[in-house]
């Protein structure tokens, strides 16, 4: 099982920002490709953002040009950069780890909330 550890959650007021962090306890970047994911009241757990190996990024439309996803060897964390926020981006964060390929598994965090609000 691997280990993913999510913070960085939060209130925030519509056209604010906030910065998700998934840590890994060893560098896995290789294997698997790293994704945001979420999941709003009522609704369906959906693709935010993910990170191939080999640095290809795909973002939902909803938030292209306003969100960024990163990886950090050094700190063996991804990051999750959210800018001009909104009410419709108010959901539960979930980190992703799809080792699939790689027979690897596919791994989830707990989770963390952000609730645009004002």
């Amino acid at each position: 099982q691997v280990q993913l550890v999510e913070s960085g959650g939060g209130l925030v007021r519509p056209g604010g920002s906030l910065r998700l962090s998934c840590q890994t306890p060893t560098n896995i970047f290789g294997s698997y490709i790293m994704g945001w994911y979420r999941q709003a009241p009522g609704g369906q757990r959906v693709l935010v953002a993910r990170i191939y190996p080999g640095g290809e990024i795909n973002y939902a439309d909803s938030v292209k040009d306003r969100f960024t996803i990163s990886r950090s060897d050094a700190d063996i964390t991804i990051y999750l950069q959210m800018n001009t926020l909104r009410v419709e981006d108010t959901a539960v964060y979930y980190c992703n780890a799809d080792g699939e390929m790689w027979f690897r598994g596919n791994h989830w965090g707990q989770g963390t909330p952000v609730t645009v609000s004002s």
